[in-house]
């Protein structure tokens, strides 16, 4: 499994926890313990901290661009693990430095989580909303880029 990929497993394991327990336990302390039982010596642990951080820091926003694009689907009745995948996928896809992770990647490597951690409908929804959004990204490039 690729270092990044493992990353991210790892912290969509962290995310699930901490939302298990309705954010009062320390996602540090979460991350910090997952990071050395399910990746030791991993090459890139500042990218798991980087990651972490980026989702907690935009948090608000991320959820109420999932809300928006998958408005049949109150953010609570998402299952944890969609949700929080969609929490990694999106924090990449907007926030992230598109160097280091481009769009594309962001997408696929959700579906890739998704597809080891989801339930059966899991890569369809990922899939849809982090495609969703992706074109209202272009969209609104291409407008900028013509406007």
């Amino acid at each position: 499994m690729a270092t990044r990929h493992l990353v991210r497993s790892v912290v969509l394991q962290s995310l699930y926890e901490w939302d298990f327990y309705h954010r009062k336990k320390d996602l540090t302390e979460i991350l910090e313990r997952n990071l050395k039982e399910f990746a030791p010596g991993i090459d890139e642990p500042d990218f798991a901290w980087r990651t972490t951080k980026g989702i907690i820091e935009h948090l608000p926003q991320i959820d109420k661009i999932i809300e928006r694009a998958a408005p049949e689907w109150p953010l609570e009745k998402i299952a944890m693990v969609e949700r929080n995948i969609l929490r990694i996928g999106l924090y990449e896809l907007l926030y992230a430095d598109k160097e280091e992770v481009p769009p594309k990647v962001a997408i696929n490597e959700a579906i890739e989580v998704a597809k080891n951690y989801g339930g059966p409908n899991s890569i369809k929804f990922i899939n849809g909303v982090l495609g969703t959004v992706y074109r209202e990204m272009e969209a609104e490039k291409n407008e900028n880029k013509n406007g």
